[in-house]
């Protein structure tokens, strides 16, 4: 069974692939090279400052509570490139994974002691990019966490056993391989996540740009003409 061709080059799955791979290696180099915060998870953040709230912990707060806050701007800067953008020869996406690969090259260069400042700009690129790409084949899907895609992807999986040859019974099998196929790269992602930082130690960031420059160019193979 083939999955047709994506209407829009930034719901595509070659450009899915690669955004997943970047999102689960930033959440590993996060939480392993930079102090264990969550660079995408941003539910654990807000559970680990809510624990060293109730321990008294006040030295922690701004460790967790920063990322959280940078997420959150990262997706009002991307809702703005997308507002802004009146450019057609490049794409908004395409504007904000510029600013994405910006901001985590600048990451791999900030000493350890910098922990808070690393971990803020690294979740203010998660934020960008969540923003930016919410959709894989017309589907809403997340490259930079996976409970949404479990949860669709297995909804999708029990409604394609429910409907066994019946007229949806492709829809509904493209979307199971759809969400669990982005889990499977998020998850590889953070496998060469940790493999990179045992290398390279904090400049194992600089991989995660590799990858959206990649899917970067993909974007121009067919560009989309239209604003979305």
């Amino acid at each position: 069974m083939l999955i047709e061709r994506a209407k829009q080059t930034s719901e595509s799955i070659e450009v899915a692939v690669f955004l997943a791979l970047s999102g689960g290696l930033m959440d590993a180099y996060s939480y392993m090279a930079r102090g264990q915060v969550f660079a995408n998870a941003q539910t654990g953040n807000m559970l680990l400052l809510g624990i060293n709230i109730a321990d008294g912990n006040w030295g922690n707060i701004l460790k967790y509570a920063m990322p959280v806050a940078c997420f959150a701007a990262g997706i009002a800067v991307a809702e703005n490139v997308k507002m802004r953008c009146r450019e057609r020869k490049v794409h908004w996406r395409q504007l904000s994974l510029m600013v994405e690969v910006a901001l985590l090259v600048v990451v791999a260069f900030i000493p350890e002691d910098l922990n808070l400042l690393a971990n803020s700009l690294t979740s203010l690129a998660c934020g960008i990019q969540v923003q930016s790409f919410r959709k894989l084949h017309g589907r809403g899907i997340a490259t930079t966490m996976c409970i949404g895609n479990l949860r669709a992807g297995t909804h999708e999986l029990v409604k394609w056993h429910a409907e066994g040859r019946g007229p949806r019974s492709r829809e509904y099998r493209e979307g199971v391989l759809l969400h669990y196929g982005v889990i499977v790269c998020f998850v590889l992602g953070a496998v060469l996540g940790s493999r990179l930082i045992r290398l390279a130690g904090t400049l194992a960031i600089l991989a995660s740009p590799v990858l959206l420059l990649v899917a970067f160019a993909v974007m121009f193979w067919d560009r989309e003409l239209e604003r979305s």
